[in-house]
């Protein structure tokens, strides 16, 4: 490959084109100049600490220093999850179910990627593992939350009707059953919707940059679909681990719905 480097002057070059969004907010009063340029001030600034973090750990060689980098990745994604539904069943509990979830699944596709299809020598390469762990968390996060937000608004909502059930001698599970399910659908939809659409009406982010990479168009697809197939299963795994841990604090052992436990986001 003979990726095209990028000088300051390339980067200043393509940040006039949101510096025209800016004007644009300006004269058409739509407020948006001040958000845009912090924004985007923030992105830089974030992403180039990313890059010399990164490039100092890739050189360290030090497994324990890649593990560390992995596990706050995967928290702070916990921490993010947990804090986007409206409702809550508490803070620590909320981290708890989303950091099992997103660990697991990112976890098990990182690994199965890692040692069976990519194959880097040693598996745990920090060149490998990162960047990889980076993408699949973000898919990850994004279904164990939709998943949360919709299932803890559902059971809320559905109060009645949950009670009712139980009442007339249904298990907690069945009376929650239609809930779980559409809570995990909905943190699923966004994974499917995207291999829908990939090839047809998007060229995915990962495929896109290494053809500008000058990988061959070839190559690259097999290394989008392998991404895809991840990023589907991990996806899938995440929504349904946190449907299901979430919907086990509803109740308890005389099987009643405990919406005591739930709470509305500060």
């Amino acid at each position: 490959m003979n990726p095209i480097p990028l000088t300051a002057r390339d980067l200043a070059v393509s940040a006039a084109l949101l510096a025209l969004d800016g004007l644009l907010s300006i004269g058409l009063s739509l407020g948006l100049h001040r958000a845009m340029l912090i924004a985007a001030v923030r992105m830089v600034v974030q992403l180039l600490l990313v890059g010399l973090v990164l490039r100092f750990v890739f050189a360290a060689h030090a497994p324990l220093l890649t593990l560390g980098l992995l596990l706050l990745m995967v928290a702070v994604a916990a921490r993010e999850a947990s804090a986007r539904p409206a409702q809550r069943l508490g803070r620590l509990v909320m981290f708890a179910i989303a950091g099992a979830a997103i660990g697991s699944a990112t976890g098990v596709t990182a690994i199965l990627a890692l040692t069976t299809a990519l194959r880097p020598r040693p598996w745990y390469d920090a060149r490998y593992a990162i960047p990889l762990t980076g993408i699949v968390l973000g898919n990850v996060l994004n279904g164990c939350s939709l998943t949360l937000d919709s299932l803890l608004g559902g059971i809320r909502r559905e109060r009645a009707a949950i009670e009712a059930r139980l009442a007339l001698g249904h298990s907690f599970a069945l009376a929650t059953g239609r809930l779980r399910r559409e809570a995990m659908r909905r943190g699923m939809l966004p994974i499917i919707n995207q291999m829908s659409a990939a090839g047809l009406v998007t060229l995915p982010g990962i495929m896109t940059g290494q053809i500008l990479a000058g990988l061959d168009p070839i190559a690259a697809v097999k290394y989008q679909i392998l991404l895809m197939f991840l990023l589907g299963g991990g996806g899938g795994l995440a929504a349904i681990m946190a449907a299901m841990l979430t919907a086990r604090r509803f109740t308890d052992g005389r099987e009643r719905l405990r919406l005591d436990r739930l709470t509305a986001a500060q």
